[in-house]
């Protein structure tokens, strides 16, 4: 995951999968079949650390404000500094290769689909705990939260200082809560 996160897909050479796997080349195929392979496996992993992440933040027993505010947090924590030079692996997945490769287009539109069902879900906590400002659709307010964070992914690669990206998140988050 590490190799294709910070070289990109097709950067990525078999010398470089069997450095960092520290497996031989038949090795290799035995375990993961093929390079395509082996990265939507790194993807998948990706993909449900990023879930599991979601899941400790919107946990249904705490507050659906506070985990909304720390999901907003770990964004702009990850966007910051390194981290943010660094980048995202499904936001670089997803400008490579999810228009040219279907299977990959899958997974970043399920990730998407599945994050904004967790937004909105927080968000339709807040609502019927009377948290939510007036007029705030959930589904809406996830759409725009999700098209935010992903936002930052991108602009993190620039190096923003964290204080205007938190400015930026706390201005949202005050749009959509009381």
């Amino acid at each position: 995951m590490e190799v294709f996160w910070s070289r990109g897909y097709h950067a990525t050479a078999l010398p470089d999968l069997l450095r960092a796997t520290r497996l031989s080349r038949g090795s290799l195929y035995a375990a993961f079949g093929d390079k395509h392979s082996l990265f939507l496996r790194a993807l998948d992993r990706y993909i449900a650390d990023a879930l599991r992440r979601m899941e400790g933040e919107f946990d249904p027993g705490n507050d659906p404000v506070a985990g909304l505010r720390a999901y907003l947090a770990g964004y702009v924590e990850r966007t910051s500094g390194s981290n943010g030079r660094r980048g995202c692996l499904l936001v670089a997945t997803a400008m490579e290769l999810a228009g040219q490769d279907a299977e990959v287009g899958r997974r970043v539109a399920s990730f998407f689909k599945a994050m904004e069902a967790k937004v909105t879900d927080a968000l339709s906590r807040a609502k019927a705990a009377g948290k939510l400002a007036d007029g705030v659709e959930p589904a809406i307010a996830a759409n725009i939260l999700v098209c935010f964070v992903e936002g930052l992914r991108v602009v993190g690669k620039t190096a923003p200082a964290r204080i205007a990206s938190q400015a930026a998140a706390d201005a949202l988050v005050g749009r959509f809560v009381k």
